[in-house]
């Protein structure tokens, strides 16, 4: 069991978690993952990212092992006072694990015409980014896209977001949407100027749902002449929705589309 907070494992996890840690994460390779819900998709997924190293408490082991044999993992037992040091919760649930970031190239993704995808334009907020990961794979979405300037999708914060649903849905990083455009996706934004109401608006071929920025939208500087704005009607009052909230309301739409569709013929 490790009990000195100096140990070398101490230092490599709060490198790939701490000020450094985009840095870090991207010349390693590697992510930290923590709590029971996070790592129960680790280990259980086939899919997704893998565990390197394992690091559990007495009690965090006791949880982990009524769902998962570890024998298949490199398990390193610690005290309670190093999972503290190593947390970033103020309640550590005793499961801590450095993973492995995927090697994902969309080029690689066979398009058929009916893929869905999400993007994410300078999406900045942890916790908006792990949400729509989680809706995206809960609406079954066929991957996350985020844009050059948005936030890392293995930093703890958002990895903590999505409740263990980044070992469901592919995230590929750093892609320009006109790279998106050029590979033949139809793609379409969220705007108050939109003139096609969400609900109007019809899948045809590889589709993809752009979301900017929450405080300034999504950049002038992109070239978005193709890409159609939408809008969601709000009979009531509020003036706008969170960028998470209006992103499951059209992946709620996109995923019920096919159905509604067959259903109507």
């Amino acid at each position: 069991m490790i009990e000195s907070l100096n140990s070398p494992h101490v230092a490599r996890v709060k490198a790939l978690i701490g000020s450094r840690g985009v840095k870090e994460r991207k010349i390693a390779g590697k992510f930290v993952a923590e709590g029971i819900q996070c790592i129960r998709e680790a280990l259980t997924s086939k899919t997704g990212p893998r565990i390197e190293t394992l690091y559990v408490t007495s009690d965090g082991r006791v949880k982990i092992d009524e769902f998962s044999d570890l024998t298949q993992f490199d398990v390193v037992e610690v005290s309670s006072e190093v999972m503290v040091s190593m947390s970033e919760t103020i309640t550590p649930q005793g499961v801590l694990a450095i993973c492995r970031i995927p090697q994902t190239d969309l080029k690689s993704l066979p398009l058929n015409g009916a893929r869905k995808f999400i993007y994410l334009s300078e999406v900045q907020d942890p916790g908006n980014a792990g949400t729509i990961l989680r809706s995206a794979d809960a609406f079954a979405m066929d991957g996350v896209i985020t844009s050059p300037g948005s936030v890392d999708m293995y930093s703890p914060k958002v990895v903590r977001s999505t409740a263990g649903s980044l070992w469901h849905i592919p995230v590929f990083e750093s892609i320009a949407i006109s790279e998106l455009l050029d590979l033949g996706f139809k793609a379409f934004s969220l705007g108050a100027s939109g003139t096609k109401n969400l609900f109007d608006y019809e899948i045809s071929g590889d589709t993809v749902a752009v979301f900017g920025n929450e405080a300034r939208g999504l950049s002038t500087a992109q070239n978005l002449d193709s890409v159609e704005v939408i809008s969601i009607p709000m009979p009531g009052n509020a003036e706008s929705l969170n960028l998470s909230a209006a992103a499951s309301i059209v992946m709620y739409h996109l995923s019920n589309m096919p159905r509604l569709q067959s259903s109507s013929r």
